[in-house]
Formats: structure tokens, C-alpha cells, sequence
């Protein structure tokens, strides 16, 4: 199996730890929340071995990253830049972006307002959804009313750190094998009032699922010990701040070529609807759900993933 290095580098006025594999066309592979480069160990030696330069940074804030205290370094126009500076200091005009999660978001923004420096986009799990039609905050607090919502939760600084933080490895195992945390149907979800935390009501599995080991869990849990939460708890902190920032989302297009991936259980479905990113992506060649996957699709079903990566970078133009 192809070696997984890893080095840092100085980009946007910040340093981005790397995780890298192979020589070739740059794949950029941006991870969500709460995750770290770590995301894409299945994806990073299967791309090298099939000829790509295939590179996964921490995003700012997570693992061996910096972590700017200030909230407002965490908006999406300072991420993106980020990337631009990654790929200059790699030496490449261009790269395929890819993301998941929140790493979608940055995908499919990067590709819409970076559109020559990003060739193709792959976004996973999250839509491309453009921008709604107010501040994302009163448009969840119209859609939500009274009930529960973690987004919102998230808003106030320190309080879902202080959560978090109170026993991380517990955190990391509830995140990633138990209830899904935007899943609006689950009984635990439902049961949720205000005033709750986003673990109250949520069991923390004794057994994983296959595709998770305890050497994972313990992984991400050792990262977040040496981060904390903050970093990446303030990307959903500048979301009405992104609203604001960036108007032109509302009808650039994405013209590149590109491919969405979500799981038939990924409960974001619910609240993210796919039908209308058509019509901003205009080359979407293919929206691709995988049967029974959930939320982490490229660790839950790495060999499907990385067969539909593979197959549409091949078809990509020299």
C-alpha cells in the first residue's frame, strides 16, 4: 500500500498540516465535522496507486492545523482561501476538489467562485444548496420553531465545547456510530427540547459498526484532545456571516463537471433536499446514492466511494 506522508505548509497567513499519497493530477479532499484528514485514510492510497497527487489537509482548526481563536477566521471566504493557497503552494494552477460534509460546502464553493483554479468537484453527503433565501439562522429557527436543533445549539460560544470536551473519546464514539445527529426522526432527536445538549438523550454504542474500529475512534479522539472543538465549531458560527459575505451564491453556477455522493440513510436528506443544486450545477453527471450507507460514506463504504472517484476522475478531460 502506497505510504501516507505527512508535512506542513504555510498557506493564506496560516499552516495546514497535510496528509499526501502519490504524484500526479492534484485531488483535493477536504473533511467535515467533526472529522480530520483522517477521513480519507481509505481514499488517499487508492488514488496514488491510480496515478493521482492526492492530498487531505486538516482543515484550520482541526488536528496539527492552526487554530485561530478569533470566530470570524472560520468563514467560508478565509477557508476557501486556504485551498487557493494550499494548491499555490504545491505548485498547481489546477486540482479536482472533493469534500464531504462541510468539506462539500467548501467543495462546491470552491469550484462556483474559484472556477479556474478547480477543474472538477465532488461534493459527498451535503448538496450544493447555494443561498437560502434569508440568514441560515432565522431560516432554521423558522423550519425548526420550538423544537430542538443542533446548528442552533452550536451558536452560542463555549457551550457545546464545554460538552464535548467534558470526555472526548465518548464524544467521538456517540458522534460517528450512534444516532445520527441531524436524523429528525429518531426518538431521542424528537424527544430533545431547548436547553438540551447535543448528547442529552443519545446512547453511546458498546459495539461499532464494521467499518469503524476502536484504532479509529481513538485516533479522532486523540486529535480533538489536542485541538478541542472550537475550531471547528465556528465554521457553523459564520454561516449567516458566509449569507452576507457572499451574495453571489444565490447564481453563479458551478459549470465544472461533477459528481454528488450520498447514503440512502444519511438523514441530512430530510433538510437538504438535492433536486435543486440541477440547476446550479448544470454538469452534474451523476448523483450516486449508495444503498443502506449513512452520513460517513467515504470510511462507511471506502470501496464504492473510491470505485466512483475513480471512474469519474478517468473520464475527466486530459
Amino acid at each position: 500500500m502506497t505510504d501516507i506522508k505527512h508535512r506542513t505548509v504555510k498557506t493564506n497567513g496560516i499552516h495546514l498540516h497535510i496528509a499526501e499519497a502519490g504524484e500526479g493530477p492534484l485531488v483535493l479532499l477536504l473533511h467535515g465535522w467533526p472529522e480530520s484528514w483522517y477521513s480519507w485514510r481509505h481514499q488517499l492510497p487508492v488514488l496514488a496507486a491510480a496515478g493521482y497527487h492526492a492530498v487531505a489537509p486538516d482543515v484550520r482548526g482541526y488536528g496539527r492545523s492552526d487554530k485561530p481563536r478569533e470566530i470570524e477566521a472560520y468563514s467560508m471566504k478565509n477557508l476557501l482561501a486556504d485551498y487557493v493557497g494550499l494548491l499555490d503552494a504545491l505548485g498547481e494552477k489546477t486540482a479536482v476538489v472533493v469534500g464531504h460534509d462541510w468539506g462539500s460546502a467548501m467543495a462546491w464553493n470552491s469550484a462556483a467562485l474559484y472556477p479556474d483554479r478547480y477543474r472538477a468537484v465532488v461534493g459527498m453527503s451535503v448538496p450544493h444548496l447555494g443561498r437560502s433565501p434569508m440568514p441560515p439562522t432565522r431560516l432554521f429557527k423558522t423550519m425548526f420553531g420550538d423544537k430542538w436543533f443542533y446548528i442552533l445549539y452550536f451558536q452560542e460560544p463555549g457551550a457545546a465545547e464545554a460538552e464535548f470536551e467534558a470526555d472526548i473519546p465518548r464524544t467521538m464514539r456517540t458522534i460517528l456510530a450512534g444516532v445520527p445527529r441531524v436524523d429528525s426522526t429518531a426518538e431521542a432527536v424528537q424527544a430533545k427540547k431547548k436547553g438540551d445538549k447535543f448528547l442529552t438523550g443519545l446512547d453511546t454504542p458498546g459495539m461499532l459498526p464494521a467499518w469503524l474500529t476502536e484504532d479509529d475512534v481513538a485516533y479522532f479522539a486523540k486529535e480533538f484532545a489536542g485541538s478541542g472543538f472550537r475550531g471547528g465549531l465556528n465554521r457553523y458560527r459564520n454561516m449567516d456571516r458566509d449569507w452576507e459575505e457572499l451574495p453571489e451564491l444565490a447564481t453563479v453556477k458551478i459549470e465544472q463537471p461533477a459528481l454528488f455522493i450520498i447514503g440512502e440513510k444519511d438523514s441530512g436528506r430530510a433538510f437538504a433536499p438535492v433536486d435543486p443544486m440541477k440547476q446550479l450545477v448544470p454538469n452534474l453527471e451523476e448523483l450516486l446514492v449508495i444503498p443502506g450507507a449513512g452520513h460517513w460514506i467515504q470510511q462507511e463504504r471506502a470501496a464504492e466511494v473510491n470505485a466512483a472517484l475513480l471512474a469519474f476522475l478517468k473520464g475527466l478531460p486530459a
